[in-house]
């Protein structure tokens, strides 16, 4: 059967001077409505707002958003993820899914010039999918858009919406409309739950491999420690609930199993377009986690309320658990002041287990927006002396750490980097601190040992700045070890900056004829 080429909606855009990964997000963004993808974007910026009084940091300075995306197609069995985008992004994202330990391949359809013009490029994705749709091996494709294909209209919902039973879902997860990639997991979570709730309404569905049965469930919203759910759900049991299934789900049939639980609880507040469909689904949904003592009251107290279950079961679940976590807090105290910050969406829930903990803590930021879903942790938190930062730069991570001066920084990688060559211990989040157990009494002790541990390096640091300063390694780009210490040419440098002023001001006047 012949395949019609689809002419790029926009093939100017393309042959732009400087379009690509490198182009300002302004110029990709324009080139991206004017290739028809403006209803994307609109929709991008209403589920995930940015400040836009916050100048050139409004965007969170944080990995690849597409990374968010790729990583929840990877973690899903029978099903296969491909990118569309420039080569190096490509490789970038591959490299990063495989250092977080994912097991599947990558599918990837190159392209050059020619082909993203003459809209050969959604030719050859076609065939690519085509090839792939077998219901033997997968359950759903799915096809990401990074940057380039995006700013150039290349249109994924022109695929058809299924293939030899196979499902296919294409999205645009471009890094100028979706700030995070914690927030791109829920862009394809979002469009898979979109596309489960229109089978389910449309007849009967695959019923989940594990289902359960007999109690209401409650869906858990985001990412966690795989000992969470199970923690939650001996909090529920009294209940009579039982934890369902956490989204972003490892299988589609689990999808059904998500729309069909009785709440939701958004553990992530961020999740917006899941929240939606839940929503449209008739779903109640609640915000906070079960983390410490004062939250796991309160998240108990509304998802009773939320599931109808009477006062008296709600109690005994409290009764069973609160004691349990105020002596994991009372028995593993930390003791300090800390500055937190992190792009997981985490960020709030680590915040107020460090301070039942006993910590002193101070600033937290988050990549992520404000949403309603985060608004309990934020006013709890702002209630015990911490500011809140939503979408923070890291800029505004750094003042706060220099601001505070505290014994412990836990942070992103370059904060953390930051904090070091100020001799302050710092931990990296993601690796150190989300991937552990958060809720219950297992994670009400869990921070402990490793906060602590780090609380009390502050002299190895101190020792380590003592003995590099007295051996002369230096700073910055006269950092190493020489035999003659680089001497400061800035005639050299102011010599560049004319240079890089003159070449924007020529690249200005192209644009204006």
């Amino acid at each position: 059967m012949h395949i019609p080429i689809t002419p790029l909606a926009n093939p100017e855009a393309a042959l732009a001077d400087g379009l690509g990964c490198h182009s300002g997000k302004e110029q990709l963004r324009a080139a991206a409505q004017a290739a028809g993808k403006s209803g994307v974007l609109q929709q991008y910026a209403a589920d995930y707002p940015t400040d836009p009084k916050a100048g050139p940091h409004d965007q969170p300075q944080s990995m690849c958003p597409a990374f968010g995306s790729l990583r929840v197609g990877l973690r899903m069995r029978r099903t296969a993820t491909v990118l569309s985008g420039s080569a190096c992004c490509v490789y970038g994202l591959t490299f990063t899914s495989h250092f977080y330990g994912a097991r599947r391949s990558v599918g990837y359809v190159p392209f050059n010039s020619e082909t993203l013009v003459t809209g050969k490029l959604f030719e050859d994705i076609r065939e690519a999918t085509f090839k792939l749709a077998d219901p033997a091996l997968y359950d759903a494709i799915v096809l990401i858009n990074l940057c380039v294909p995006t700013a150039s209209g290349v249109p994924l919902q022109l695929l058809p919406k299924q293939i030899n039973g196979v499902r296919v879902i294409g999205i645009d997860v471009p890094g100028f409309g979706v700030p995070t990639h914690a927030e791109a997991k829920d862009v394809l979570a979002g469009a898979m739950l979109r596309y489960a709730r229109a089978e389910a309404e449309a007849g009967p569905v695959q019923a989940p491999a594990n289902a359960r049965k007999g109690r209401p469930t409650v869906t858990l919203l985001g990412e966690m420690f795989p000992a969470d759910p199970v923690g939650i759900g001996m909090m529920l049991e009294p209940m009579g609930l039982a934890a369902g299934p956490v989204v972003p789900t490892r299988e589609w049939r689990e999808l059904y199993a998500a729309l069909d639980g009785s709440v939701v609880a958004a553990i992530h507040p961020f999740y917006t377009a899941s929240i939606r469909e839940f929503q449209a689904a008739g779903r109640p949904v609640v915000g906070s986690a079960p983390v410490g003592h004062d939250g796991t009251e309160a998240w108990l107290q509304a998802i009773g309320n939320a599931a109808n279950v009477a006062q008296a079961q709600i109690d005994a679940a409290k009764n069973r658990m609160l004691p349990a976590i105020k002596g994991a807090l009372a028995a593993r105290p930390i003791k300090g002041r800390i500055t937190l910050s992190g792009y997981e969406g985490s960020e709030l829930l680590v915040g107020r287990l460090l301070v039942e903990s006993g910590a002193d803590l101070r600033y937290v930021g988050t990549a992520c927006p404000h949403t309603e879903w985060s608004e309990p942790d934020r006013e709890w938190l702002v209630a015990h002396g911490v500011h809140v930062q939503y979408r923070a730069s890291l800029e505004q991570d750094l003042a706060a750490m220099h601001a505070f001066e505290p014994d412990l920084a836990i942070g992103t990688t370059p904060v953390v980097q930051a904090a070091k060559e100020a001799t302050i211990p710092a931990l990296y989040f993601t690796n150190l601190i989300s991937a552990r157990p958060l809720m219950g009494p297992a994670g009400a002790g869990s921070l402990a040992a490793v906060v602590n541990a780090a609380l009390g390096n502050k002299a190895r640091f101190e020792t380590m700045n003592s003995f590099f300063g007295a051996s002369g390694v230096g700073v910055g780009d006269r950092a190493g070890v020489w035999e003659d210490v680089p001497k400061l040419r800035p005639e050299f440098r102011n010599e560049f900056k004319r240079h890089m002023v003159k070449l924007q001001k020529k690249r200005k006047a192209e644009e204006m004829i």
